[in-house]
């Protein structure tokens, strides 16, 4: 052999190593909730090999009602998470060592789904609201105060929506990519209020991982995004792999429900909108960070002093790797 096919063959045997080095790139992303359409994006970057392709092996575990996902991460028992801006800057006020590293979902999917008489969010006055325990820690303070609407009103909603169906007088909160479907199909002239349209400033479902590992792997950190976002788009355009998936990982999913949270997506532009339409998918701004601090600190869910700076990182946002 040659000398200069000698260092040919070295050099295809170092690519070779390097790219089985990039393919053995694993993560163990978690989410909120069992398989759905609303973690589709993720779903369909493992079903159509995108996570591959950037050299990753993403193990996509569904969440439920019984995980808390913050405490997984902080054990090393996840390496990403899905979880809500409000947790991570209560998180951070805590001095948990976490960051946001991207927000696939620009608006808040949270909402109130009412009866067909009540024909703006002012005149949920003197109506019953139906409120889980985590909506009494995040968007009903902002509801209560911005239509002086009283704590009264607020009933436990019990993932039951049989109370709303039996009383005109009540109101329940709803993600417009769920409840929604399963209330229109009982009561068509029931209305659904998106709260991010009424200057909600919270973002939905954002990605967060650990201080340590953006030390230690930031160019792990910065493929996973970028493919997560691939993801995204992927399942926006063509569904049908990563529901595929989704249907595997959860037996009682539907294709309508599943066609239904899409459809929504699409229509409120979850994914695709607000800054994410000029800057990309998964964009973070600090201006809507500050906003969302804004309103905790006022709300009293949050101290002026925390350091709400320390919760995200824009490192992986689109114009930062583009």
């Amino acid at each position: 052999m040659t000398m200069s096919r000698f260092r040919f063959s070295l050099l295809a045997v170092l690519l070779g190593t390097s790219a089985l080095t990039h393919a053995a790139d694993k993560l163990v992303l978690q989410t909120t909730w069992v398989a759905q359409a609303e973690q589709g994006g993720y779903y369909q970057a493992v079903a159509t090999g995108i996570y591959k392709k950037y050299g990753l092996d993403v193990e996509v575990r569904s969440g439920g009602p019984q995980l808390n996902n913050m405490t997984l991460l902080l054990a090393n028992r996840a390496d990403v998470i899905v979880s809500y801006d409000l947790q991570v800057l209560q998180g951070i006020e805590r001095n948990f060592p976490l960051k946001a590293i991207a927000a696939p979902f620009q608006f808040d999917p949270q909402g109130i789904v009412t009866h067909g008489d009540v024909k703006s969010l002012a005149q949920l006055k003197g109506k019953t609201v139906l409120v889980s325990a985590s909506g009494q820690a995040s968007w009903w303070p902002w509801l209560k105060s911005k239509y002086q609407l009283q704590d009264g009103q607020a009933r436990p909603y019990t993932f039951n929506m049989q109370p709303f169906l039996a009383d005109k007088n009540t109101a329940q909160q709803a993600y417009a990519t769920s409840e929604v479907q399963q209330i229109k199909e009982v009561q068509p002239n029931s209305k659904f209020y998106l709260f991010a349209d009424y200057g909600y400033p919270a973002y939905g479902g954002i990605l967060v991982t650990r201080d340590d590992l953006l030390q230690k792997e930031p160019d792990v950190m910065k493929r996973f995004v970028a493919a997560s976002m691939e993801g995204w788009k992927s399942y926006l355009a063509n569904p049908t792999a990563g529901n595929t998936l989704i249907k595997k990982e959860n037996t009682q999913m539907t294709d309508a429900i599943l066609a239904f949270g899409v459809s929504q997506m699409k229509a409120l532009h979850l994914i695709d909108g607000g800054d994410a339409a000029t800057q990309g998918l998964g964009v973070m701004t600090e201006q809507r960070w500050q906003a969302t601090r804004d309103f905790m600190v006022n709300a009293g869910l949050l101290k002026a002093a925390t350091d709400w700076q320390r919760a995200f990182t824009t490192q992986f946002t689109p114009s930062a790797t583009q």
